[in-house]
């Protein structure tokens, strides 16, 4: 396996510096990754404190130094993760124009995820999808395979209609054949029966099953007053008029139903569902990876 090194990444813009900056901002916030160990691979020296075992010791570093310092490793742990992000037109929808999009949102999250994964010593993948899928890219762990995940990331734009059901199962029955855990970053605006199917045939693969529902504030919170024009995103030309104080209420209670019967249903097949609003901080997402990984662990 080859070693991460995050200072490769340096030269690199865009996603590559927001993934780096949120993670090593992360690991600083919790002081140090839960899943290191003396197991395997070395990953950095730290000073040695009293409690420390005396054979950890680097008697290199103490005969140039004078000092104590204790090797630590990073546990292999053969894990394979796969990054499912919905491309479809719905997820292009920003809101307020400072915001990101429900997209680049997603990307970012995945950016952070994969980063986080590489740096666990874990292999990560992406996939990519509207009504099929358009980029598929298997798990590996190496400097050069996150570049590629991140520069197709960085490349990908909203596209065609939604069908996640369909893309899943396609996923489950030919091409996430080796169990992993699978992140599935969507609105998940699809009917709830086919995705939980879907699911269902997922986890048939033994695949530990997060979903991140992905929304924008205005579509939580549905703060229009005046007359407003929507258009559907996944059909071209199709436009309304409505008065949205009229709709609010009807709105916001479907919403909240459907959010509702989406997580129950998937927590009885074991899949963590999470709510990510674009206003949530992106780490936010990598404390429920480690959590359930811990959980799971």
């Amino acid at each position: 396996m080859v070693r991460f090194d995050p200072t490769e990444l340096r030269k690199y813009g865009g996603l590559t510096l927001l993934a780096r900056g949120v993670v090593e901002g992360f690991l600083t916030g919790i002081h140090r990754s839960p899943f290191k160990g003396f197991s395997v691979e070395f990953a950095e020296h730290r000073q040695y404190v009293a409690g420390d075992e005396i054979r950890h010791i680097d008697w290199r570093a103490f005969g140039k130094t004078d000092r104590y310092y204790v090797k630590e490793y990073e546990e292999e742990t053969n894990l394979k993760a796969y990054v499912i992000v919905d491309a479809s037109a719905s997820m292009g929808f920003r809101g307020s124009k400072k915001s990101p999009s429900k997209l680049e949102y997603a990307s970012q999250v995945a950016a952070s995820l994969a980063y986080l994964m590489l740096h666990q010593a874990d292999a990560v993948g992406l996939i990519t999808h509207d009504t099929k899928v358009r980029t598929l890219i298997t798990p590996k762990a190496s400097p050069k395979h996150l570049l590629q995940i991140l520069r197709t990331l960085e490349g990908t734009v909203p596209g065609g209609e939604t069908s996640l059901a369909t893309v899943w199962d396609e996923l489950a029955g030919h091409h996430l054949k080796r169990r992993g855990v699978v992140i599935i970053l969507s609105d998940f605006f699809d009917g709830i029966d086919p995705m939980i199917k879907a699911l269902q045939h997922l986890r048939h693969r033994n695949h530990e099953v997060m979903l991140f529902q992905v929304m924008a504030p205005e579509e939580m919170d549905f703060p229009y007053k005046r007359l407003t024009q929507f258009r559907h995103l996944e059909l071209t030309g199709e436009k309304k008029i409505v008065d949205p104080r009229r709709l609010r209420e009807d709105y916001l209670k479907n919403l909240a139903a459907f959010q509702t019967e989406l997580r129950e249903r998937a927590g009885k097949l074991q899949v963590d569902y999470h709510l990510m609003r674009t206003d949530t901080p992106v780490a936010h997402a990598l404390g429920l990876y480690l959590n359930r990984r811990m959980s799971q662990g």
